[in-house]
């Protein structure tokens, strides 16, 4: 079935209308107004491409908007995912709302990570509309908040809404993300012991102490990560992130806290990481007893490995050639995504998106005709996946 062509002007605007709606994650920005009037924005773009919507509130102010349409009941179901918060905007050098199109990129935040991904969907959704397309399964539109913090929205959609396969419309530059990397937050607490400056030995520097730890860690990450290898995600890693120690000047710290972020490859799971930090820190208390430390996990996130063999990569594959003219790519994604939490909860899920630069950096940007392929090979793969 021939499809309507993407309806370049739209997009533009689209694109532009959803990067002028600050939407920073009030959870990582206390000043961020969240995804209240965005998500007002896209349930009224629903709501007019005849969509059945449905709100679903996450926390006070903040909801995932949900569109369905119905297919005749002899299809599998497609799920397309974009979250509508973004990081923060005080550190960008470049007007992070007045979106810009310079060279064939269009600049701001978001434009990228990831409302580039929802404009995508939403012009999908208008080609096959514009085509006049019924589907045999049901297409799902799940637009999502806190995605750039712990995934609240995700992990409720999941609660009601299932589908055969999913798509995350994340920047992978045009290619089938089939797998990527997990991570677990940690911290591990220093004891030491609180003494006056001028009295050392009746005071343990658990800042000091806490250097050790580091170094520890170093050789650790050194020895042994970095021999495992995936074949589309390399090695796995692991860095301190923060550091807090310290009371004042003339007073040995009596406590340091280190926070963790170790990044795991599938297969590795947080209880791995526990056991290979209390390693770290039993071998540095056997080397010298009055060292102390205890390690706490504050938040894990698994890996995705999708099969290559699942229909509706061989419907993305088919769709990006025909959109292309060119082979689709395999790719492993070095950064998290919801993809994972839905693979979990048992729908086979892909991410599949635009090409973007600056990804929570001073200067973001997407490249405007990776954007309309994207659209193009979405709307592409709900015709080939769900059947029409």
């Amino acid at each position: 079935m021939k499809l309507e062509t993407v309806d370049e002007r739209r997009v533009l605007a689209l694109l532009q209308r959803l990067i002028s709606i600050e939407s920073v994650n009030p959870l990582l920005d206390p000043t961020g107004s969240g995804e209240e009037e965005i998500g007002r924005f896209l349930r009224e773009a629903l709501i007019r491409r005849g969509f059945e919507v449905h709100e679903q509130t996450v926390q006070p102010g903040r909801a995932n908007i949900i569109g369905r349409r119905h297919g005749d009941g002899r299809g599998p179901s497609l799920l397309l995912n974009g979250h509508m918060d973004t990081v923060g905007i005080s550190s960008m050098d470049i007007p992070p709302l007045t979106p810009a199109l310079r060279d064939g990129r269009i600049l701001g935040r978001g434009s990228a990570d990831m409302k580039s991904g929802i404009a995508a969907i939403l012009e999908a959704a208008d080609i096959l509309a514009a085509s006049n397309v019924s589907l045999a399964g049901d297409l799902i539109l799940a637009f999502v908040v806190d995605e750039e913090y712990t995934s609240l929205g995700t992990q409720k959609l999941l609660e009601t809404v299932r589908a055969d396969a999913a798509i995350v419309c994340e920047p992978t530059d045009l290619r089938i993300g089939l797998a990527h990397k997990g991570f677990v937050w940690g911290k591990v607490d220093v004891e030491g012991r609180a003494a006056h400056g001028s009295r050392p030995a009746e005071g343990i520097d658990a800042i000091v102490a806490a250097g050790r730890f580091l170094g520890a860690l170093d050789d650790f990450g050194r020895e042994n990560l970095s021999g495992r290898h995936h074949p589309l995600l390399g090695c796995p890693s692991v860095h301190a992130s923060l550091i807090r120690g310290g009371r004042e000047m003339s007073t040995y710290p009596d406590h340091c806290e280190i926070r963790l972020e170790r990044r795991t490859l599938p297969g590795e799971t947080a209880s791995d990481f526990t056991a290979e930090i209390t390693t770290v820190i039993d071998r540095l208390h056997t080397a010298d007893p009055t060292f102390k430390a205890r390690y706490t996990t504050l938040l894990e996130r698994p890996p995705l490995e999708s099969p290559a063999e699942h229909p509706l990569v061989s419907a993305l594959a088919k769709a990006h050639r025909a959109a292309t003219g060119r082979p689709h790519e395999i790719a492993g994604i070095s950064w998290w995504m919801d993809t994972a939490l839905i693979s979990d909860a048992g729908v086979p899920a892909v991410a599949y998106g635009p090409q973007g630069d600056g990804l929570h950096g001073a200067r973001e940007s997407v490249d405007f005709e990776s954007v309309l392929t994207t659209a193009a090979v979405l709307a592409r793969t709900a015709l080939g996946y769900c059947g029409g």
